[in-house]
């Protein structure tokens, strides 16, 4: 057996929320093993924060594209975007960042 058999796939879920016209976040992209990493990769490129909690990547990639998470991780995904927000806020304060 090799190695790539014996290793857990990655798994990569990525969120977007307007607040002007979505009643709640929107699973825009998922996938495991190549899918994932290139999702982390875009997500590297255009500066946009990644946070690694297994759990939550497992509940969400049961959301289909372009629907809204279940209520029932609203709380989880709160945290999650205080914590995207917290990293905006912190990169936008960066002495000699054009704004």
């Amino acid at each position: 057996m090799s190695k790539r058999k014996n290793k857990k796939l990655k798994s990569a879920v990525a969120l977007k929320y307007q607040t002007e016209t979505d009643a709640a976040p929107k699973v825009t992209a998922k996938g495991e093993g190549l899918v994932a990493e290139r999702i982390i990769q875009l997500a590297r490129e255009n500066k946009v924060p990644i946070k690694e909690d297994p759990d939550l990547v497992q509940i969400l990639s049961q959301v289909d594209i372009n629907k809204e998470v279940p209520p029932s991780v609203y709380k989880v995904v709160a945290e999650l975007l205080a914590f995207v927000y917290k990293l905006n806020s912190k990169y936008q304060k960066v002495p000699g960042k054009p704004t």
